[in-house]
């Protein structure tokens, strides 16, 4: 692969307008067609196998006309201060917004709350539900401008008018949260190589790789119904990578130049041994990403695909684009040196911090290993008390008119409210079983009220709505479900009917129920590929041991930080975080994909070289010491870009988003500076030769990828290959390569 690389390498620095050209002709195709197939996003669960899911297909072939998958709106109304909702004024004012919602487009059913005696005991809170004929994803502007201009006549009574409910949630936009992340990397970039022009290089690159990625899966909207977190995350996760694969090819690059080799030559080397590591490290997170098919949730599919997708384009750039525009810039990346900044230069003769961190560690070993295993223990505690849910508009922000028609309710009729449930009976003589099955419902302890049964034409099929007493994320709700699916069973010995819970509220609780199931097993798959792949790479059975141990060690870490921030609210106004509560189903098995294999980079990345001096014979701790040297501060550099694209998504109005860019960010800080830069070489200097021992059976049979170049310098050093494998050129030798404007 070295050697493939290498030659990659040098075409691309030499036909460096031809495949700069591609690349841009790449970038306007996706772009066209993005603008031409650009589809509607969606907020909306598709939970394949669950009995929600059941129940709400089940009525859209027998009860069509209930709308069971059509978007809901709860619009609430509040008297002020010493008036009713039942006064002459307010009770037209009421009656007005009424009228005005049924007449609006795509609407199936309003509810009038007088008729339905919505309205609270004191008189001040009522509420109607809107239902619509098409899901949220097919709601048109006109129909949301429509709900909108609705609440104009309740406002013009002096009634206080808010909406809460899917219908309600505009299509998030692509927000500009990514810009602070990208200044951030900028000013990473330029104090780790004190360059202007080295420092544009990886942003350039990453910005065209983004570009082409976004474009492309912003065109497969038009072909598939996609989350609207799928794009955002997928941003988050290829600029971040984009700029890291970029900045570890481009030192390479410049450690050659440095080492007195021509621009070409430089070039293919440093593709053939940092562009290895680029490959490896990004199929691992390829790997975890696209494992996330597994868990059989479309959604988390979707998002899982996109980012993959990401990813590679992230990688093929790297390989081929970074080297052409290494050939525009040839030498001066090593120019443009900004005062007060050496990118990395010692002064003095003095060893740079990442040798001299390396030489500490490999003094105490086990007194650094103990602190640091200690430290993550201590803040992963939290995490003992994770609780999983689905929050909706009560984690919205209290600003939001969707949380505020959630306290609105809660106030005037309860917590339950916000989440009742759907109950659908189905076979023989519905609408009687489901009489006898609502008796049944109602004898349970969190119930307020069940509804009665509303039953097809055909009189095979019945649903009631149940309205629990507690809120729709907390514990005692979910009780409830599993207490009415529990004397399901029982009617159907009784009568042949079949009972089955949905609704939204149902529905999240199935998500985090297969969620929590599908963890283990994701986690196996991913962790058991990825020790493969790593064995490859290291010919090694304890240093893929120990990266996986490692990360198992930042994931924990990563769940207390989470549960401490968003559950407990700990330095939540510090992070942006208004309400706390349960932290959300898809968060833990996503974060654990996207932390894995941003976890195998910086494995790869550091470890490799150590592998690489290892081969040519330096002693295990000078091994580890040297390449601390030359890894420590471009890992550094790469995890702080990283936390800083991630730590750009807390300011997102999304609270997935928001608690997306907090873990990841948190992840990649506990396992780029605790985990590979203190507990790796700690254990490295324990274990000494032994990091590097592979049976000699298993030996055989693993194919030697070569990853660290050995091959490449061989066939380097034999003259072969093209290379010049030599000392610096003489001057004038390579100005034709050299010279940016001569092609």
């Amino acid at each position: 692969m070295a050697t493939f690389l290498y030659r990659l390498g040098r075409f691309s620095f030499r036909r460096r307008r031809l495949v700069t050209l591609l690349w841009v002709g790449l970038l306007v195709l996706f772009g066209v067609g993005a603008a031409v197939l650009k589809g509607p996003t969606s907020n909306d669960f598709s939970m394949p196998g669950t009995e929600s899911q059941q129940a709400i297909d089940l009525l859209k072939d027998r009860m069509p006309q209930a709308s069971a998958d059509g978007a809901t709106a709860r619009v609430v109304f509040a008297a002020p201060d010493g008036k009713t909702v039942t006064d002459p004024a307010g009770k037209a004012g009421v009656e007005k917004v009424v009228a005005k919602l049924k007449t609006a487009p795509q609407v199936a059913s309003v509810v009038d709350p007088y008729q339905a005696k919505a309205v609270s005991q004191d008189g001040r809170i009522a509420y109607t539900q809107v239902t619509y004929k098409v899901p949220a994803i097919d709601l048109t502007d006109a129909a949301r401008d429509a709900l909108t201009a609705a609440a104009q006549p309740g406002k013009d009574a002096g009634l206080q008018v808010e909406m809460g409910g899917d219908a309600t949630q505009a299509m998030p936009e692509q927000s500009a949260t990514e810009v602070i992340g990208v200044a951030i990397a900028a000013v990473v970039l330029i104090i780790t190589f004190g360059s202007l022009i080295a420092a544009g290089l990886p942003l350039l690159n990453a910005i065209l790789g983004v570009g082409i990625a976004m474009a492309g899966i912003t065109a497969a909207t038009g072909l598939f119904e996609m989350s609207s977190m799928t794009s955002t995350l997928a941003l988050m996760l290829g600029l971040a990578v984009a700029i890291d694969y970029a900045l570890f090819i481009v030192s390479r690059y410049r450690h050659e130049l440095q080492e007195g080799r021509s621009g070409e030559e430089a070039a293919g080397r440093a593709v053939g041994t940092a562009g290895s590591a680029v490959v490896f490290a990004g199929l691992t997170v390829v790997i975890a990403l696209a494992g996330l098919s597994v868990v059989g949730i479309p959604m988390l599919t979707e998002m899982g695909l996109a980012a993959a997708f990401a990813v590679v384009v992230a990688v093929l750039i790297a390989l081929s684009l970074l080297p052409a525009l290494l050939g525009f810039a040839g030498r001066k990346v090593l120019g443009g040196w900004i005062p007060f900044l050496r990118g990395g230069v010692s002064r003095r003769g003095r060893p740079p911090f990442g040798e001299r961190w390396a030489r500490f560690i490999i003094r105490r070993p086990l007194p650094v290993l103990l602190l640091a295993i200690v430290g993550m223990g201590v803040i992963a505690a939290p995490a003992l008390d994770l609780r999983l849910g689905m929050p909706g508009d009560e984690a919205a922000s209290p600003a939001t008119t969707q949380r505020k028609a959630y306290d609105l309710l809660d106030k005037g009729f309860g917590p339950g409210f916000n989440g009742p449930l759907m109950v659908v009976v189905d076979g023989g003589q519905a609408k009687a079983a489901a009489q006898t099955f609502a008796g049944e419902i109602k004898s349970l302890p969190d119930v307020v009220t069940v509804t009665p049964p509303q039953a097809n034409a055909k009189g095979d099929t019945a649903v009631l709505t149940v309205i629990p007493k507690s809120g729709p994320s907390t514990q005692q709700t979910e009780d409830l479900v599993s207490a009415i699916r529990d004397k399901g069973d029982g009617l159907k010995a009784q009568t042949g009917a079949e009972a089955m819970v949905t609704g939204r509220t149902a529905m999240m609780i199935d998500v985090s129920a297969k969620l929590s199931g599908a963890l283990a097993p994701y986690l196996g798959l991913v962790v058991g590929l990825a020790f493969i792949l790593l064995m490859l790479v290291f010919r090694s059975l304890l240093v893929p041991l120990k990266a996986t141990l490692g990360f198992l060690l930042t994931v924990a870490a990563t769940f207390g930080a989470v549960v401490a921030v968003f559950q407990w609210g700990w330095l939540s106004g510090l992070f942006g975080v208004d309400t706390t509560g349960p932290i959300m189903s898809m968060m833990p098995i996503f974060m654990i994909g996207v932390v894995f294999g941003l976890a195998m980079d910086y494995q790869v990345f550091l470890v490799t070289r150590m592998r690489e001096e290892h081969v040519h014979g330096a002693a295990p701790g000078e091994a580890v010491v040297t390449g601390f040297r030359h890894g420590a501060r471009v890992v550094t550099a790469a995890a702080v870009i990283m936390i800083a694209v991630f730590a750009g998504f807390l300011s997102s109005s999304e609270s997935m988003i928001k608690m997306m860019g907090f873990a990841l960010a948190a992840g990649v800080a506990f396992d780029a500076f605790v985990v590979r830069m203190t507990i790796v070489p700690a254990v490295m200097a324990l274990v000494g030769r032994s990091a590097w021992w592979l049976p000699r059976w298993l030996a055989r049979i693993l194919p030697n990828v070569d990853v660290e170049g050995e091959r490449l310098r061989h066939l380097l050093h034999d003259g072969h290959g093209g290379g010049d494998g030599g000392p610096a050129p003489r001057p004038g030798e390579d100005e034709r390569e050299l010279d940016p404007a001569v092609t």
